[in-house]
């Protein structure tokens, strides 16, 4: 089927579910000795297994583990195993890239070798998934390398009419949360340049600031997505203090359509009072 078939198929739906920074722990451990962040990501993949309709598939915008290491990976391999559909994963600053491969190796679709960038492309959806490592050893803030941006400009260009999806942990943004701000993105300008070249470029999928946010980039939008267990704290003070909270750990929810394009909804995981039905204080639907 060409590109060209495939952006417009009538009728065509696909949900692309999108968690990210579960900072899993090993041991049973929790995270600042405060989050259980084991059983956040079990009610998470609880919610996603019995949602109605269920999503196609699950993208995870990295922070998967906590420290890196290689018990935490184990942890969170049979957990993501129990989900009812694909998933796809990105590395955050808090994931070790080396670690990341050697637990979930059989994936197909993540480079065969640790020694660079995960970076990864997959065609087998209605939207074309690029997954970006936007991390740099050691450091806390975001950045593509030169390379990273040459090969994604060489993918877009592979294919103009296919609509796309970009996975990558940090939003190559200021969120105006001063201690998330202390390391840019490094090279968002660079990156910006490329996805204005290529308009088939829906979304920019990332994590990293544990919130819904979102923003206008490079003529596409990208989107934030809340924390599966924690949050942080929304204050816009230059000098607030580097703090998270407990609100309901959310996701985002990315809802194809051949005609009407990319329609992106925030969830919250857990139960909450409802459904209720809109009636009046005489019986009749509002």
């Amino acid at each position: 089927m060409s590109d060209a078939i495939t952006s417009q198929v009538p009728g065509q739906t696909f949900l692309i579910a999108q968690i990210s920074d579960l900072h899993l722990k090993a041991h049973g451990k929790l995270s600042y000795g405060v989050v259980d962040t084991l059983t956040a990501l079990r009610q998470a993949v609880e919610h996603l297994n019995a949602s109605r309709p269920r999503p196609d598939i699950v993208v995870v915008s990295g922070d998967l583990v906590d420290f890196g290491q290689a018990e935490e990976y184990a942890v969170l391999r049979p957990e993501l195993e129990r989900l009812h559909m694909p998933y796809y994963l990105v590395p955050g600053n808090h994931d070790d890239r080396a670690h990341l491969l050697a637990a979930f190796a059989d994936q197909g679709y993540l480079p065969a070798s640790a020694q660079g960038p995960l970076d990864w492309v997959v065609d087998d959806h209605p939207l074309r998934l690029i997954g970006l490592d936007s991390t740099t050893p050691g450091r806390h803030g975001g950045q593509l390398e030169d390379s990273q941006l040459c090969w994604l400009d060489a993918q877009l260009a592979a294919r103009p009419q296919a609509p796309t999806l970009l996975i990558l942990h940090h939003p190559p943004f200021a969120s105006g949360i001063g201690h998330m701000d202390r390391e840019p993105f490094l090279n968002a300008a660079a990156l910006h340049e490329v996805i204005a070249a290529h308009p088939q470029v829906e979304r920019l999928l990332c994590g990293h600031l544990h919130r819904s946010m979102q923003r206008r980039f490079a003529g596409s939008l990208c989107c934030v997505c809340p924390g599966a267990s924690h949050q942080i704290v929304l204050d816009l003070q230059a000098d607030a203090p580097a703090h998270f909270n407990l609100e309901p750990p959310g996701y985002l929810l990315h809802h194809w359509q051949g005609e009407q394009g990319l329609v992106t909804h925030s969830g919250v995981f857990g139960q909450y009072p409802g459904p209720y039905p809109f009636y009046d204080d005489n019986g009749l639907i509002d």
